[in-house]
């Protein structure tokens, strides 16, 4: 997010989740999602830590030592929306933040009126089998707020506070239209893309009766912040794909 909002100068540091761009790499790093080192973070001298709302221990300790940190949400499109625009007036790109603002929501109203009415399944990670823990994309994040923006809905009606874990016969109570798989794999292949696809074209939903069962291997996907955008594109293209599919089953 700092990246997209021209600030990279200013960066001293990063965890070890930041691959894009490509001068993320160059940074050093000082832990990830699960842990950072506070030792490394404070020898390296920064003057602002920007880091998630939940991660309140670490921002009460790098307080103690003098280091201001800024704490962004990143859930919701509306959190995105909010962190850019927090974000961009602390650094100083109020007019950068506002119009990658500006392209999330010109990215949203390109998927009106492609299909409507439909449950989407939007599922992480690739599975051999469907007999286990099937991590799905909940209401509480800015994947519902995508499936609605497109006039759908999601297929999984859980609260807004939790990760749903499906099942087996969860899969089929919720009987998808579309199913969007994503996962990170090194291998993109056509043969490993079947291998992830083959155990969903095999479950009895409507998803795979129309063949709108999809793959995505970016990691951005799963990544919240400005390049949410490239998974609004991706996930246009499907339903296009999906809408298709829909015409040319009906009777």
């Amino acid at each position: 997010m700092v990246y997209a909002l021209g600030s990279v100068s200013d960066i001293v540091v990063v965890t070890t989740n930041a691959h894009y761009p490509p001068e993320a790499e160059k940074h050093p790093k000082v832990g990830d999602y699960f842990g950072v080192s506070v030792e490394k973070i404070v020898a390296l001298s920064p003057t602002l830590v920007v880091l998630q709302r939940n991660n309140i221990a670490l921002a009460q300790k790098l307080r103690r030592l003098g280091i201001e940190t800024l704490p962004i949400r990143l859930g919701s499109l509306e959190d995105i929306r909010r962190a850019l625009t927090t974000l961009g007036a602390r650094l100083g790109h109020r007019a950068r933040a506002a119009r990658l603002n500006r392209t999330i929501d010109a990215a949203l109203a390109s998927l009106k009126g492609i299909v409507q009415g439909k449950k989407v399944l939007i599922v992480f990670g690739s599975y051999a089998k469907l007999d286990k823990a099937i991590y799905a994309a909940g209401n509480n994040l800015y994947f519902a707020d995508i499936i609605r923006a497109s006039g759908n809905r999601n297929a999984v009606t859980s609260g807004f506070d939790r990760q749903p874990v499906l099942d087996y016969e969860s899969v089929l109570v919720t009987d998808p239209d579309i199913v969007y798989i994503l996962t990170h794999q090194r291998d993109t292949s056509e043969a490993a893309r079947q291998k992830v696809l083959r155990p969903w074209r095999r479950v009895p939903v409507k998803a795979a009766k129309y063949g709108t069962i999809y793959l995505n291997t970016d990691s951005a996907a799963t990544i919240p912040g400005p390049r949410v955008v490239t998974f609004i594109e991706a996930f246009r293209e499907i339903l296009k794909d999906a809408r298709t599919r829909f015409t040319e089953t009906q009777p």
